[in-house]
């Protein structure tokens, strides 16, 4: 564990304020769900909540399942980062942060779908050279947790009306999954 430094008192309700600094370093938004742990020893540790991340050897299931079928490579991620990969560039993609350009689509709630080669989504903070084909949002009682992603390759650079409607499909079908 790293100390900060920075010291904050408890209000009469109970809260804490988390430094923007800190926020902002560790990307937690408002409204992000924290989860609470206790130590023995008296310390309190807030860790962000992933409900997507709870699924993950589901999530890599269902991405391998994406990338045999459509033929390349696909990701299922959290608000934050890569959660699952499969295909050629699975060892790239792996826990990768996602890109601002990925997390605002995601905060906008929309789909994605890459007609042209001036459209550029980066998929990951780290490359830009991995493109989404196609995304689509996983949500739950109207916030969104996640997305479905399949990428673009020299073979496919663009994906095809099926290719998007699988995504979508896939999309929505975790998200009915994490409402049960």
């Amino acid at each position: 564990m790293k100390a900060t430094g920075i010291v904050r008192r408890i209000d009469d309700l109970g809260r804490i304020v988390i430094p923007k600094e800190i926020r902002r370093t560790l990307r937690i938004r408002e409204g992000d769900p924290l989860e609470i742990f206790t130590e023995k020893d008296g310390e309190v540790i807030f860790k962000k909540y992933s409900p997507i991340g709870e699924l993950a050897p589901y999530a890599m299931e269902y991405a391998e399942t994406l990338a045999r079928f459509l033929g390349c490579t696909c990701a299922v991620c959290d608000r934050d980062s890569i959660i699952a990969a499969a295909g050629a560039a699975k060892r790239e993609l792996s826990e990768r942060r996602l890109s601002p350009e990925m997390e605002e689509l995601m905060s906008e709630n929309r789909t994605f779908r890459r007609e042209r080669e001036a459209d550029r989504l980066p998929v990951t903070d780290a490359d830009e050279r991995r493109l989404a084909a196609a995304a689509a949002p996983i949500s739950t009682m109207g916030d969104v947790i996640g997305a479905v992603i399949m990428l673009s390759s020299d073979e496919k650079p663009f994906p095809e009306d099926s290719d998007y409607k699988v995504i979508c499909a896939a999309a929505g079908f975790i998200s009915r999954h994490m409402e049960t």
